[in-house]
């Protein structure tokens, strides 16, 4: 796999998700970083966008429910690079029916290398990190070489 660089610009599009039993942690956790938030794009799951932007009174897209696709959509807005951090507070002891959307989610976040956190102490740290309100350079796969041999095969 070749790799080449790409920017995390210094206003990122930040994307919320939580599971029903971590929504309330998140929601504080957002309400305890507002000031440093609003300086950002925010992006979330149905209910959990809707909650955010209620608590904290700052714009958030908003897609669908992530057992209604909301997880997949956050997904493709990460392999497209229009979604530069994950905060995704999950419950790690309790099933969810759609764990196989979530999962997927939480490759692409690995596979495209954006910062991802899945607790609140691993959010406090990436949002006191400098990088948080700078733009940085990271790692991410270089398809070039893909796109070119398929777009080959396409004209034989």
């Amino acid at each position: 796999m070749d790799f080449t660089l790409a920017t995390l610009p210094q206003h990122k599009t930040i994307a919320l998700v939580a599971h029903d039993n971590r929504k309330k942690a998140l929601i504080e956790w957002a309400s305890k970083h507002k000031q440093l938030l609003s300086l950002h794009a925010l992006c979330a799951t149905g209910t959990t966008g809707q909650r955010i932007e209620q608590a904290i009174n700052i714009p958030v897209r908003q897609f669908l429910s992530g057992p209604l696709g909301g997880d997949q959509q956050i997904g493709g807005q990460i392999a497209e690079g229009g979604i530069h951090c994950l905060i995704f507070f999950w419950d790690p002891f309790e099933p969810m029916p759609h764990d196989p959307d979530v999962k997927a989610l939480l490759r692409l976040a690995s596979v495209w290398n954006i910062p991802v956190a899945c607790n609140s102490s691993t959010a406090d740290l990436m949002i006191s990190s400098p990088l948080f309100t700078l733009e940085s350079v990271r790692e991410i796969p270089d398809y070039t070489k893909y796109s070119a041999q398929r777009t080959s095969q396409e004209d034989s």
